[in-house]
């Protein structure tokens, strides 16, 4: 029998739209995978922007440093990047600022804004709860001048995750 309803509207649906956004995939991808229109794809991401949290609070909630000083030591090192995608026109672009384990992929958190320092340092104080020592980006100048250079490693070599999940997109 031929089901006539909207796919957007179905739950299903609806729900990985967050879940592809977070791991990088444009508006235009997920209305393409899941068979919808990229209005769909865009109305859900407004609808479930105040729900989201900035940082990974799952993951945090796992973590208990006096226990597990080993595990610390592994997610002691980030990929920091950047990615830009746009809405309705290129000129009205959107950054996508977000960090991740260097050794699982864990997205540990995001902030969305401009390609501006003033929204790079927001990131940084999500940050603090995970204890990161080591953090890797591009040579970018923002993390240059705001990191740390003992802890700081700028250049592609290290940043092998963050440029592949760029490269998806």
């Amino acid at each position: 029998m031929l089901d006539s309803r909207y796919r957007g509207y179905v739950p299903e649906v609806q729900h990985p739209i967050i879940a592809m956004r977070l791991n990088a995939s444009g508006v235009r991808d997920t209305a393409r995978v899941l068979r919808i229109s990229t209005d769909t794809v865009l109305s859900e991401l407004r609808k479930k922007e105040a729900a989201l949290e900035s940082v990974n609070t799952a993951l945090l909630r796992t973590l208990k440093p006096d226990e597990i000083a080993v595990d610390i030591q592994r997610a002691g090192e980030a990929e920091r990047d950047e990615m830009w995608s746009f809405v309705g026109k290129k000129g009205n672009q959107r950054w996508l600022w977000h960090a991740i384990d260097h050794h699982t992929g864990t997205v540990l958190a995001y902030v969305f804004g401009r390609r501006k320092e003033e929204v790079f340092l927001p990131l940084t104080a999500l940050l603090e709860p995970f204890g990161l020592t080591r953090f890797s980006t591009d040579p970018w100048g923002a993390y240059t001048r705001q990191l740390d250079p003992e802890v700081h490693s700028p250049g592609k070599r290290n940043t092998a995750l963050q440029e592949g999940t760029c490269d998806r997109t």
